[in-house]
């Protein structure tokens, strides 16, 4: 049942795998590199501190012998006194060090990884959006940075000093007393096997809790977003209820979790002292020569042992904690590597961007202007796994023409356009923009010639001016004023008491839909773009606020080739060209009234359309 679960959830699946993958982890542990000077610091402070954890047993155990041997050199007091002194000194700095080491080394590769995820999501194509919830990416961004850098920067540091700290200590025994050494040799594999059988019970009991709680964090999101038709369709006591059980199921899920996490730590001491217990049988017997003359331990000896004993399983619980974390960061180290090595569907041919440059280097010098010619080709389109939703489709528009594109949802009026913007490619056939196929032209070229407005606008936190500056960073006051002018904007916003200085709030939250749009219209028009496109832009535009555009739309269409995906046919009466759009195929095209006169499918849809507009003034009134 388990098997058949994972199986359909490919998530779930990744994340249960135990196995580390080097690979990905040798990726992300380069990101480390970039800081080799912090790296090198946190190697030497960790190696000066597991000599320090060597060095205060063997002091201890030389004490005993000068102050507590046969012949007592209490003259040498003052000399232990200040070794012990310089080596809490020592601690104390190597301490400071490593964790000011690995404190930077955390926060850098946090900012490595998301900076290096967020450049490349800029290069990315719209499709890798479509497929890929904006949750989703942003958990990459966020928490699954922020716990790889923890791991890494935390885990070398626990690492080092517990394989250093074993080792170091294995050499001493082994050369102070090697039969007893052998002994902890012997124990050593049982204590790391326990280790790990708790870590991996630890590791998916902690998943369980990290699923459970994501299921809590979407009830919160879904009850914020959705609390208008939860209070209107009297649903508050179900919700209650729903979340009240996973609260539930999160609560048992963690109590579960830190039980069996808080059981290592006992048993790994408990296992600690019972070899203690073992070392120190064995080496009495040594100490009073039960096993011949031959082999006769030192008191002193068997103290350091003992000391050595208690402070070696230490590390090793350490180090299994860390080979845990691997594990638990192996998704997240996935996700974040498929996310930065995913490579964008649209991209320019090397000879291409060679010539223009790329969306962080463009070569504008080389860059020839965009006239506004544009040509579909025998144009074909599907979306992936999807059926065909253009197909064979033709057309030729000269420079300054206005084109609007009619018909139903899913008919392809808004596939042609993104396919103009090459936001996606044709499958078949040739998109030419000035008589030349657009992939011999970079995409950022293009790009920098749209001015492209959506139906639902959206505006950046900052100011009104910022947000029309957009388009175009340099743009002077003047400029930017002049382009709220073309689209009736600025007698909106010179009412606001700080005027063009006003924030706008979080995506735009303190203003109207339709002041929202103007602005979205402003800052298309202020880069005076070659290609214009309206993807619906007034469809969430109230009628009062559509009049007030409409005049704006007709002025910043001249001189211009505009596309208009239409939903309002009022306002599109005015544009040169009209295609009627269905199944991916243009069924009727010509002027307004041209279309009018043919009493066909657009004759229809204007006709219902002025009807329901007319019932709906009467009932308002």
């Amino acid at each position: 049942m388990r098997q058949a679960h994972l199986k359909n959830n490919p998530v779930k699946r990744q994340e249960n795998n135990d196995k580390i993958d080097f690979k990905v982890w040798k990726k992300i542990f380069k990101l480390i590199f970039k800081s080799k000077k912090n790296v090198i610091f946190i190697i030497i402070s960790m190696l000066a501190l597991s000599i320090l954890d060597i060095t205060f047993p063997l002091l201890s155990s030389k004490a005993l012998d000068v102050f507590f041997g046969d012949n007592p050199q209490y003259d040498l007091m003052w000399w232990f006194i200040s070794a012990y002194v310089v080596i809490a000194f020592l601690y104390a700095i190597t301490i400071y060090t490593f964790i000011k080491r690995a404190s930077y080394i955390e926060a850098e590769v946090a900012h490595e990884i998301r900076e290096e995820a967020f450049v490349h999501l800029q290069d990315l194509s719209l499709s890798y959006y479509d497929k890929n919830a904006a949750g989703w990416i942003m958990a990459r961004l966020t928490s699954d940075s922020r716990k790889l850098a923890e791991i890494i920067s935390w885990g070398i540091v626990d690492m080092i000093w517990g394989i250093a700290t074993m080792l170091g200590i294995l050499v001493m025994l082994l050369i102070t007393f090697p039969l007893l050494a052998l002994v902890i040799i012997l124990l050593t594999p049982i204590i790391f096997v326990i280790c790990l059988y708790f870590r991996k019970r630890i590791l998916i009991a902690y998943r369980d809790v990290r699923h459970t709680n994501s299921k809590i964090t979407g009830l919160f999101n879904e009850g914020i977003l959705g609390s208008k038709t939860t209070k209107t369709l009297v649903l508050e006591d179900v919700k209650n209820i729903e979340f009240t059980e996973m609260c539930v199921n999160m609560k048992k899920a963690s109590m579960k979790a830190i039980r069996k996490s808080s059981l290592l730590n006992p048993i790994v001491i408990t296992f600690s002292y019972f070899c203690i217990g073992i070392i120190l049988s064995i080496g009495s017997g040594f100490v009073l020569g039960s096993f011949g003359d031959k082999l006769v331990m030192t008191f002193s000896t068997l103290y350091l042992f003992i000391n050595y004993t208690n402070l070696y399983f230490d590390p090793l619980a350490q180090i299994s904690r860390v080979l845990a974390e691997l594990q638990q960061g192996q998704a997240a180290a996935e996700r974040i590597i498929s996310l930065i090595e995913t490579k964008p569907d649209i991209i320019d041919r090397p000879d291409v961007i060679e010539k223009y440059g790329t969306l962080n280097n463009p070569k504008r010098e080389n860059w020839e202007p965009l006239i506004g010619d544009v040509e579909f080709e025998n144009v074909s389109f599907k979306y992936i796994e999807n059926e065909t939703v253009l197909k064979n489709f033709n057309l030729k528009v000269k420079a300054g023409t206005s084109v609007a594109l009619v018909g139903a949802t899913g008919s392809g009026k808004s596939t042609i356009v993104n396919l103009l913007c090459r936001f996606y490619e044709p499958t078949e056939g040739i998109i030419k923009i000035d008589g030349k196929d657009y992939k011999d032209r970079s995409i950022n070229w293009l790009h920098e010639n749209l001015g492209y407005v959506l139906q639902t606008p959206h505006l950046f936190s900052g100011t009104i001016r910022e947000n029309i500056a957009y388009s175009k960073l340099d743009a002077t006051d003047e400029e930017i004023i002049r382009a709220a002018k073309i689209v009736n904007a600025d007698e909106f916003i010179s009412k606001l008491e700080e005027g063009y200085n006003t924030n706008v709030g979080e995506g735009g939250s303190k203003l109207s839909v339709g002041e929202r749009q103007l602005i979205s219209f402003a800052r298309a028009i202020l880069n005076n773009p070659k290609i214009l496109v309206l993807d619906e832009a007034t469809a969430s535009i109230d009628t009062q606020t559509e009049v007030l555009i409409q005049k704006g739309i007709d002025e910043l269409m001249k001189g211009r080739t505009s596309f208009i995906v239409a939903h309002r046919l009022s306002t599109i009466t005015n544009s040169d060209l009209i295609l009627v759009i269905k199944d991916g195929k243009v069924i009727e095209k010509g002027n307004h009234l041209e279309l009018l006169a043919l009493k066909g499918e657009y004759f229809n849809l204007y006709r219902n359309q002025f009807v329901n507009e007319q019932v709906s003034k009467k009932i308002c009134i």
